[in-house]
């Protein structure tokens, strides 16, 4: 039953089809990033005409940058309804596109359904074009999510296929709409865990898809930066120490969001209450900015980029503090759970105090950016490849110096739930054989006086196996998509005795038909099993 090739043949050729698979990912995010664009920016100028303002752009995504018009008070009464409508569309489990994204994958590739999904790029979609605290990366990430699950429609990819891919997919949309494909590839791998961890071996299929992406989108788009900054230089020595300030003051700022953030209770953030919450975020964005600012209209990288061009002085400070104050309320709710609109805090905040300070205002405005962003989502390097990526070389010395700052001196909080401490804490490295194939996930049976807690980790405290049978947990073979579960054919000794589907444990009902998204249950004996893998893993299975 064993293939007659040699294990470092079936590696390559592995590892081969991992490359492909990731390049055409790549180039098929990017063509639906470039519809995504469209109807953004579509829906932008709808969104602009209903509250009379629009908020300035960034280069790389074709916005001017200059702010047109004056926000009408009728016109704002429209955000309260789609606060409560962002908020009905995005459910408080699993929450954000990107919380989505990290959850998913610790859970051993189980992402919502492809209805969740697209009601969180409708929400994404709405939230952003009216001006809500929403990123325009936040629909692009959701965008690479659905691409993968569009390619597994063509293409039979296995359940660490499906794992990585699904993470390259996200790269290669964040690749396209930040236009730093390498930065976006880390961002993804590093965002996975608060500590300073990587996997490494989703890291290539990353790189792969947010390169092709970025090639393909950049056809359509062009290929300038995100933001534009002219003539930036290596910060003086002499002005460090002033850089080192601006990154401790936002990093204590990030510090106090995180605190505030902890203060919301969980039982107000779901059921009939999250509408209610959506809609009053919507109200207090709407006052904020007639009565106010409308500066707080957006995501907040168009006045980062007014800011590192010059037009920005210690008004940045009032700005940043509007905006962190509207992300303090609207986390608990999944606004500005993105890169942008942290990017927006921090960096009118690092251009606020480089203005008092009397230092260069683009270079502290970049410090601040990534200093929050480092803060809320756990990603130094990646925090500093964006930095780079939009200021050049020269920013990488205290761009370094600001995201290890950062990190040193934030902990392991961040704006993301379902991100683990570290891998030893993730479902998908949690026990098992090493002699197992990747696709199976390995429980030992528990003794039978042990209270049952279905798919529980291993835990050097339990007791040894009593059978020799063993509990197998492996996704559904393309060939048995759509069977139903009477006509399976198993070998002696293995049995189904349930069904994972959306997240819950079902018990296997002759009837009952597969599907993509569900997860067999086996209970076998090792070398029944390995017979079983034997056949699923013959031509055509």
């Amino acid at each position: 039953m064993r293939s007659p090739l040699p294990r470092a043949v079936m590696t390559r050729l592995e590892t081969g089809r991992l490359v492909v698979l990731s390049v055409l990912l790549g180039g098929l995010v990017g063509g639906l990033s470039i519809l995504l664009r469209a109807l953004l920016d579509s829906v932008m100028g709808l969104g602009a005409a209903l509250t009379g303002y629009s908020p300035p752009g960034t280069p790389g995504e074709g916005g001017l940058l200059i702010a047109f018009g004056t926000a009408l008070p009728w016109g704002l009464l429209a955000l309260p309804v789609v606060g409560a409508a962002y908020a009905w569309l995005i459910p408080a489990m699993p929450g954000g596109p990107l919380t989505q994204l990290v959850g998913g994958y610790h859970a051993r590739g189980q992402w919502p359904g492809i209805t969740t999904q697209l009601r969180t790029l409708v929400g994404t979609i709405l939230g952003y074009g009216s001006g809500l605290l929403v990123g325009r990366d936040s629909a692009f990430t959701m965008t690479g999510q659905l691409g993968t699950r569009l390619m597994q429609r063509v293409t039979r990819l296995d359940a660490v296929e499906l794992r990585a891919l699904t993470l390259a997919g996200a790269a290669a949309a964040l690749g396209a709409v930040l236009h730093a494909p390498l930065a976006a590839a880390v961002f993804v791998v590093e965002v996975l865990y608060r500590r300073f961890e990587f996997e490494f071996e989703v890291l290539m299929p990353c790189v792969l898809a947010a390169v092709a992406g970025s090639a393909v989108y950049g056809l359509a788009y062009g290929f300038a930066p995100l933001l534009s900054l002219q003539g930036v230089q290596v910060p003086a020595a002499a002005q460090v120490p002033a850089f080192v300030l601006v990154a401790a003051l936002v990093t204590l700022a990030g510090w106090l969001l995180l605190l505030a953030g902890r203060l919301w209770p969980t039982r107000l953030t779901g059921g009939w209450w999250r509408p209610l919450l959506g809609a009053a975020f919507g109200l207090i964005t709407a006052a904020v900015a007639w009565y106010v600012t409308p500066s707080v209209l957006g995501d907040g990288s168009g006045f980062v980029q007014l800011a590192v061009s010059g037009f920005t002085g210690p008004e940045g400070l009032q700005q940043g503090a509007w905006r962190w104050a509207l992300l303090a309320l609207g986390t608990a709710v999944a606004f500005g759970g993105g890169i942008l609109p942290s990017v927006g805090v921090g960096g009118l905040l690092g251009a606020g105090l480089g203005s008092v300070l009397g230092i260069d205002t683009a270079t502290s405005t970049l410090v601040g950016a990534v200093a929050f962003l480092t803060v809320t989502l756990n990603v130094p390097l990646a925090a500093a490849l964006l930095g780079v990526a939009w200021g050049g070389e020269a920013l990488l010395p205290v761009a370094l110096l600001a995201s290890g700052l950062a990190h040193g001196l934030s902990g392991v909080s961040g704006l993301l739930p379902t991100q683990i401490t570290s891998r030893r804490d993730s479902g998908v490295h949690a026990g098992g054989p090493a002699l197992l194939p990747d696709t199976v996930r390995f429980i030992p049976r528990r003794a039978p006086d042990t209270p049952a807690t279905p798919f529980d980790a291993p835990t050097d405290s339990e007791p040894e196996a009593t059978s020799d049978r063993e509990l197998y947990r492996r996704g559904v073979p393309p060939s048995w998509r759509g069977a139903r579960l009477h006509l399976l054919s198993l070998p002696p000794g293995v049995e189904v005795i349930g069904i994972v589907r959306d997240g819950t444990v079902r018990l296997p009902r002759p009837e009952l038909r597969l599907t993509d998204e569900d997860e067999l249950v086996f209970l076998a004996r090792p070398d029944a099993y390995v017979a079983l893998e034997g056949i699923l893993r013959l031509p055509g299975a």
